[in-house]
């Protein structure tokens, strides 16, 4: 190995193992292009398309993210049974990335010097995005990041696939304070996503005239909410807005019952719990709480049918459910080909197609309701999803019951709350002194 390249390596880590940890509550940062970039094609004509798959297989988080590996390996046998991309199979490098923010840091890193992956499928936490992005803006790279995330941040080597902020709990506020009252109590998973969606979660409380009762976080993979729950017990909430995730979303909403809470009088709304994390916990501690979601399994179209029934059917559904985040994960699977074939036309051979030139097609690509199980998505010139939030209620038997959607596409809006910062359009953060700010984070 040379010295150029080990020294990156040593520096990418060290970055953005800082990012990921360390420095996940301030802003911004800014990464650059690296000069160094190979100049080796990263698909050569006859031969596979080598994606890198990068997701927590054990730990707190393997209970939502076994999911998301399972499926981008669905979605990739459904495409190569199909004849591929361009007539190239797809060949996905599976790396468990532990739960742990700086294995997400290292293998990226693998995966793009030594693998030589064209793009890669990772990550559920904000924690672990941001250990990632910066080794991938640094090699001008593509990561597909499939789930929901807090916003603030204006990238151009990221595609994602959730919902953001303005999509997901701006709905959800309002229709829990108008069901069931105006106090609330805010409980997270400590990081950054969590506190940052909790920022978000207070402006629309406020427009409704809500009032918040108190905020608190718990560790990843914590597992005690008894204190919690005694300053819940004392401080009586209408509703629980919940950002907790992995294993301890199955804890919060067992203790709940346990501690003898009552659902139809104190329900938790959250932003995480869906069908795998109430599979897990069992239906009768789901039961009647609440979800914001653009995808539940119950969702009643021909597509959606259609993919649950292969899914489960497969060898790689034996979560025994679907979910909105490996929906998610689907999706991006088929943005990738859709973008990947958008690139070979501009380029004109597949030696030619870049990392970056996929995420720059990607912008007015639309995944039709005759692919996407949520129904018709599109990417807008951010690589963000337009897409209809939904709110559903957990019943007896784990699945759903979708109790609101949206009537239109809802436009993907990351600075939604920090208006002041400037607009993130496709070649970066347009600030109000006239700057364009590259990869913001």
């Amino acid at each position: 190995m040379d010295g150029k390249r080990r020294t990156f390596l040593k520096t990418s880590t060290a970055i953005a193992t800082t990012a990921g940890a360390g420095s996940l509550g301030g802003f911004p940062y800014f990464f650059v292009k690296d000069a160094g970039a190979q100049s080796t094609p990263w698909v050569k004509k006859g031969d596979k398309i080598k994606v890198g798959v990068l997701f927590s297989l054990t730990g707190a988080l393997a209970v939502v993210e076994t999911d998301s590996n399972q499926v981008v390996q669905f979605a990739i046998d459904k495409i190569n049974k199909a004849g591929g991309i361009a007539g190239m199979q797809v060949e996905p490098v599976i790396i468990d990335a532990k739960s742990d923010i700086k294995v997400f840091s290292e293998k990226i890193s693998q995966l793009i010097l030594k693998d030589r992956v064209i793009a890669t499928f990772g990550g559920y936490t904000s924690a672990s995005r941001r250990a990632m992005a910066p080794v991938v803006m640094a090699r001008d790279h593509l990561l597909y990041y499939p789930t929901c995330y807090e916003g603030r941040e204006c990238t151009q080597n990221i595609v994602n696939t959730g919902p953001l902020a303005n999509q997901h709990s701006q709905d959800l506020i309002p229709f829990m304070v108008k069901s069931f009252g105006k106090k609330t109590y805010f409980v997270g998973s400590n990081y950054i996503w969590p506190k940052e969606s909790n920022k978000n979660a207070k402006v629309w409380l406020e427009k409704v005239g809500g009032e918040l009762l108190g905020e608190e976080y718990v560790e990843l993979g914590g597992s005690d909410f008894s204190s919690i729950f005694n300053k819940i017990r004392q401080t009586k909430p209408d509703f629980i807005f919940s950002t907790v995730v992995g294993d301890s979303d199955i804890a919060l909403h067992k203790q709940f019952k346990q501690e003898g809470f009552k659902v139809d009088k104190m329900p938790i709304a959250a932003l995480t719990t869906g069908e795998i994390e109430t599979r897990a916990m069992g239906a009768e501690f789901g039961a009647g709480h609440f979800l914001s979601a653009p995808y539940f399994q119950t969702l009643d179209t021909p597509t959606n049918k259609k993919f649950v029934e292969e899914y489960l059917a497969s060898k790689y559904g034996k979560g025994g459910v679907t979910h909105y985040n490996m929906e998610e994960t689907y999706l991006s699977v088929w943005a990738f080909k859709y973008a990947f074939e958008k690139a070979l036309a501009k380029a004109g051979s597949v030696e030619a197609i870049t990392p970056r030139m996929i995420r720059d097609v990607t912008p007015g690509i639309r995944i039709e309701d005759d692919v996407s199980p949520e129904g018709l998505v599109y990417f807008d010139e951010t690589c963000h999803l337009y897409m209809k939030p939904k709110i559903g209620q957990c019943q007896a038997n784990g699945q759903f019951k979708i109790v609101k959607a949206a009537d239109a596409h809802i436009a993907p809006d990351p600075f939604v709350i920090y208006p002041e910062r400037g607009v993130c359009k496709f070649d970066g953060l347009h600030t109000k002194d006239g700057k364009v700010l590259k990869n913001v984070l």
